[in-house]
């Protein structure tokens, strides 16, 4: 909410507690937007899928990371990004100054596509209100798409991630800032330092 340098001018003025009035029930509201659609059947992944994957993390926070789909590690533990691509995500994260339980992490589809495929425009489109439901309670100020899937579900269009990355654009009254998918990362480890990159602009932003 606050710069670190805001924070360390109010100790030094003697200040060291804040209170925030905020807005209450986001998680109750999350809660009951998962449990209306736990037993989503809406399209075929349904049928291989262990449990849905809902979002995670902070409902107050500034920022939303958006990635593609739960893949195997996700649909076991119910969790997103906690598989190779999460563990690069979290590394990520805490070097660029993040910390994990403080933002709010999600998917564009909720179920897992076989064989960890990308989703298709159908998967996209059926499962999109979700991701929309759960973007106005957050009510962010940034949403950071890791991947082309999470742009094309969040903008509503497909755009090369390699004329996009590290830009922001508009979507309504929030801004959208683009990245690699920590994925992609992993298959290509020179990017890192670009991904790194990337989140430290966008927590500079914040």
């Amino acid at each position: 909410m606050w710069s670190d340098n805001f924070l360390k001018i109010l100790r030094e003025l003697g200040i060291e507690e804040i209170y925030v009035e905020r807005e209450e029930g986001r998680e109750e509201l999350l809660r009951e937007l998962y449990n209306s659609f736990k037993d989503c059947k809406a399209c075929p992944l349904h049928k291989n899928r262990t449990q849905v994957v809902f979002g995670d993390g902070n409902p107050y926070s500034e920022v939303v990371f958006v990635g593609e789909a739960p893949g195997e590690e996700e649909d076991k533990q119910g969790k997103p990004f906690v598989g190779r691509a999460g563990k690069l995500l979290n590394e990520a994260l805490k070097e660029a100054g993040f910390k994990r339980e403080e933002v709010f992490i999600t998917n564009v589809c909720k179920c897992r596509p076989p064989g960890n495929r990308k989703p298709n425009r159908v998967e996209i489109l059926t499962c999109i209100k979700y991701l929309n439901k759960e973007l106005e309670v957050i009510k962010p100020k940034f949403i950071c798409c890791l991947g082309s899937t999470a742009v094309e579900g969040v903008l509503g269009r497909s755009y090369s991630i390699t004329k996009v990355r590290g830009k922001v654009l508009k979507r309504k009254e929030q801004r959208v800032f683009i990245t690699y998918h920590p994925s992609y990362v992993l298959r290509n480890p020179r990017e890192y330092e670009t991904f790194l990159t990337d989140l430290k602009t966008l927590k500079r932003m914040l």
